[in-house]
């Protein structure tokens, strides 16, 4: 296979990767009431890291504990954990429509700075117009549910940042360990570690509503699906295409969110935000799809 199909390739495992963390919230819509997003938030590693681990283990993939670099390991594992305490933090404090525009948006500028930095990537005008479109569209589709609640915090906006620039140093150390290891080891053993990390988070709160049915259902579908598989894909993704690249393709997150929200739970979205999504379906075609080359065939 070509260089240039593997990249296409690999834009769409990352992808589908980002339409299941897209379900996040549609799931969460069936939980039970009372039910806790911080101990969803670490089930959701925890059993997404050990079916990842399970799968590793099974094909005998992680290898010697001697040969995994102890740094980057730690911190693409402290990454992971940090994004999910950021950004439900700046989404507390400055409302959905600002956490949410500021921490997804920073995200893929923040991804390809790293990635210039770092790895010496350098993405080009094609992935800086397709970002930018896409980022146009995630402003327009949160700002058209936002409602007038829209509340501007400097310690909020630091902290959505913050979840961007976490996602997006979480998504460089996976690029790093995936040159020296395979994609089911290195999600089984960053995840798990995240989810180590969160267990504090879990101290006083209240777990009875986890006896429900649907509670299980839900966290099953988060950890199974919306972690497990799609950081399966994601890291399959990432050996080919470069961070910012992939960073810029999570966009397709919040589409998919407000299109099950439509679907799935019955919501109205007013002409703007059809108009965000389609924006962002514009900016992920640009990228996912190939480039096409135009040949001048000589006169005469």
């Amino acid at each position: 296979m070509s260089s240039e199909k593997k990249v296409n390739s690999g834009a769409w495992f990352v992808l589908g990767a980002a339409l299941l963390w897209g379900t996040t919230g549609t799931a969460q819509s069936f939980a039970p009431v009372g039910f806790d997003p911080v101990v969803i938030g670490f089930l959701r590693l925890l059993v997404g890291g050990i079916a990842l681990m399970g799968l590793a283990l099974s094909r005998h993939e992680l290898g010697s504990l001697r040969n995994w670099a102890l740094r980057p390991t730690l911190l693409a594992a402290l990454f992971t954990a940090a994004y999910q305490v950021c950004f439900f933090a700046a989404v507390a404090r400055t409302g959905v429509a600002v956490g949410t525009i500021v921490g997804i948006g920073s995200a893929p500028i923040l991804g390809g700075l790293l990635g210039f930095l770092f790895r010496g990537e350098r993405p080009g005008r094609r992935w800086g117009g397709a970002t930018l479109v896409a980022i146009i569209g995630c402003a327009l589709l949160v700002l058209s549910g936002s409602r007038g609640d829209v509340q501007v915090d400097f310690l909020g906006l630091l902290l959505a940042v913050g979840a961007g620039a976490a996602y997006a140093a979480y998504t460089l150390m996976i690029k790093g360990l995936l040159e020296k290891h395979t994609p089911n080891a290195v999600m089984a053993v960053v995840v798990c570690i995240g989810a180590l990390i969160l267990l504090p988070t879990l101290w006083g709160r209240e777990l009875a509503w986890l006896a429900h049915p649907r509670s299980i259902a839900v966290v099953l579908h988060l950890g199974l699906a919306s972690m497990a598989l799609s950081y399966w894909l994601f890291a399959r993704g990432l050996q080919t295409v470069q961070v910012a690249t992939a960073v810029t393709l999570s966009l397709a997150e919040p589409m998919t969110a407000a299109l099950l929200g439509v679907v799935v739970v019955g919501e109205r979205l007013p002409l703007s935000a059809w108009s965000g999504l389609a924006l962002i379906l514009s900016g992920l075609l640009i990228l996912a799809l190939p480039a096409r080359r135009i040949r001048l065939e000589p006169a005469g």
